[in-house]
């Protein structure tokens, strides 16, 4: 009877869409890698382990007690802080960048694991600092709290990640009852920021970015601001645009993505896979992988408004707002709405690290949503 009851709660709406995504990233990625030319099928059978794992990780999740851990909150935050660090001492460098570990034949990105570890620790930090959320000094401790793992994570460097954990820590304040007036100063003060960096990158002889930032991110604003300037720098977003706008409405067909299977498109099973979709399967393939994943965000959402309590669903909110921001990140990307980064596409690109985060965070949402949804008469959604 237990048992009845457990299945009938769970969100079989939220895991069908999941592995819908999941199964049709293995398709993708077996295109990008072009096993159909004879290439080694190795990555794909990776990415149906990777997801394999993933599972096992998502039933776990859906089953701990979330709230007993809670109340370790500091030693795990402090577990991911020593991870972090020990990507810069002992980390595996590719493509100018350190942000692997190497455990006999599995590399792992710590970088990927900080997002859900710092969803669920600020959710804790914020929920026993809520009395006093809009208090100076818990702002700037919580500004601390989350600014250590991003400066580490910064070092790497792994913009991406960075940027995931800015987009976390303001959702889940925002969530949490952050005055308005307090999110009015801050955009007062960033937007100007904002808008001087981008003239000054823009200018012949910049006076400050170019000292700021380091000289690939740089670049990369610099292909956004100006793609005229350095045809170099744009190369990889005009490579992706060429690609989506090729395969238009129904795509080329499976395997017949002709910038693909030439390996002009960059990194094609991960940061730019949503250049693969559009290509091979048109417009109407880009809409229906946005679609499941917008049902996804649109299920956190559900189960964040229906939660019991402020920690929960601040932890459902955060990794809402993670699906939804790396989503809008990699499509920006990939049609050059933004500046390059390199942001994986939730559930279909290609690496191990990113599929066990976000299915660890599909986990707590199943088990927040058994646990702690309101019924029909209290007023829930679900």
């Amino acid at each position: 009877m237990e048992i009845k009851k457990y299945i009938q709660n769970l969100d079989w709406w939220l895991v069908g869409a999941v592995f819908l995504l999941a199964l049709f990233g293995l398709v993708c990625i077996a295109s990008a890698t072009r096993i159909n030319l004879g290439e080694s099928p190795s990555n794909v059978i990776k990415q149906g382990v990777f997801l394999l794992i993933g599972v096992g990780l998502m039933i776990a999740a859906a089953n701990v007690d979330y709230e007993y851990f809670a109340q370790f909150h500091i030693p795990i935050y402090i577990a991911n802080i020593l991870l972090l660090v020990a990507v810069l001492l002992i980390g595996t460098d590719s493509k100018g960048a350190t942000r692997w570990i190497a455990i006999g034949p599995l590399t792992i990105q710590p970088s990927e694991f900080a997002k859900v570890i710092m969803i669920f620790c600020l959710a804790r930090v914020i929920t026993l600092k809520q009395k006093i959320l809009n208090d100076l000094q818990t702002i700037a401790y919580l500004c601390v709290f989350t600014g250590i793992p991003l400066v580490l994570i910064q070092k790497q460097p792994a913009l991406s990640a960075s940027l995931v954990l800015v987009a976390i820590f303001c959702i889940e304040l925002f969530i949490a009852g952050l005055d308005w007036k307090i999110i009015r100063n801050v955009l007062v003060v960033i937007v100007p920021i904002v808008a001087l960096i981008l003239f000054d990158v823009s200018r012949e002889n910049p006076l400050f970015t170019d000292k700021v930032f380091a000289q690939h991110q740089f670049n990369r604003i610099l292909s956004f601001v100006d793609p005229s300037r350095d045809a170099s720098l744009y190369y990889q977003t005009e490579k992706s645009i060429s690609a989506i706008g090729s395969g238009q409405l129904t795509g080329k067909g499976l395997f017949e993505g002709t910038l693909n299977q030439l390996s002009y498109l960059p990194e094609p099973h991960n940061d730019f896979i949503f250049s693969v979709i559009g290509e091979e399967f048109g417009f109407f393939g880009c809409i229906f992988v946005l679609a499941v994943l917008l049902f996804i965000v649109f299920r956190c959402i559900l189960i964040a408004i229906s939660a019991r309590d402020t920690f929960s669903q601040l932890v459902a909110a955060g990794i809402a707002g993670m699906f939804a921001f790396q989503t809008f990140v990699n499509a920006g990307v990939a049609t050059g709405i933004l500046p390059n980064t390199g942001m994986s596409l939730p559930f279909v690109s290609y690496g191990g690290s990113s599929m066990w985060t976000n299915m660890v965070a599909i986990g707590l949402m199943l088990n927040i949503r058994k646990k702690e949804t309101k019924s029909l008469f209290e007023g829930g959604l679900l």
